[in-house]
């Protein structure tokens, strides 16, 4: 196994849900935790509950990872140690909406094109070089089963997981003869904010599509990073395709009644 004791793991999104999650289960398999989100408050929340929980030092940045000139400012000002990260979970991302595609607002255009895509190019392209010098690091994507299927209202946001789907392949092949490491996890239905932002709020919304059946935690999620995280050195998960065990397919859902 690859021990985490001492290493420095940057989560995006991590004021909530999956990278909340994420945060806390490497913090307590030995890393100092670097944490970055929008949201300051929460994100500031959050820290205290996972150095409280695990004694990890937690170092928080609020960040908006679609703004380039902010992701490079940002990792360019870490201090001292905090420079050299080596594991990067890309986490930041969102859907917006159920519109048809040609429907989409261009609100809700952006804002999943930026965050999904555009914001994980930035992130990555600010950490990456430092581990290729250091010939060590690893890059955890957070795709979607939506990275591998198309379901009606969310042909945009499809779009995108398939967009990442296809940069965690091409990443790899960027970083070949190098001992950098590459992987995607890609969950299904997960029960954290995800729907809430996806109905701008609609809280009635959110709730039924969880309804009547048991969905993936984002605990699970966040294990299944670590277990690809703490592989041997030589050994590389190039994706992780994990759904409950009532979800066969992305409209595939079996609900108790």
């Amino acid at each position: 196994m690859n021990t985490l004791n001492d290493s420095t793991v940057c989560v995006t999104g991590a004021s909530a849900g999956i990278g909340r999650a994420a945060a806390e289960a490497f913090a307590s398999a030995g890393a100092r935790i670097i944490m970055m989100a929008r949201r300051e408050d929460r994100l500031e929340r959050a820290a205290r509950d996972v150095a409280g929980a695990t004694g990890a030092d937690v170092l928080v940045r609020v960040l908006d990872v679609t703004d380039r000139d902010a992701v490079n400012t940002v990792f360019a000002s870490l201090p001292g140690a905090w420079k050299h990260i080596d594991v990067l979970i890309n986490n930041a991302g969102k859907a917006l909406g159920l519109a048809p595609g040609y429907a989409t607002t261009p609100e809700h255009l952006d804002g999943m094109l930026d965050t999904n895509v555009k914001g994980l190019v930035h992130v990555t392209g600010a950490v990456l070089p430092g581990m290729l010098e250091r010939n060590r690091g690893h890059v955890i994507n957070v795709g979607s089963t939506a990275g591998h299927w198309v379901y009606p209202g969310g042909t945009v946001y499809c779009a995108t997981k398939h967009a990442v789907r296809a940069l965690n392949e091409g990443l790899k092949m960027d970083v070949h003869g190098s001992a950098v490491r590459v992987t995607s996890v890609s969950p299904g239905l997960v029960e954290t904010e995800f729907s809430l932002v996806r109905f701008e709020g609609d809280r009635e919304k959110a709730e039924q599509v969880y309804a009547n059946m048991t969905p993936l935690r984002a605990e699970d999620v966040a294990d299944a990073m670590l277990w690809a995280a703490t592989r041997p050195p030589h050994v590389n998960i190039s994706e992780i395709l994990m759904m409950c065990v009532d979800q066969s397919h992305a409209t595939m859902v079996h609900r108790h009644v």
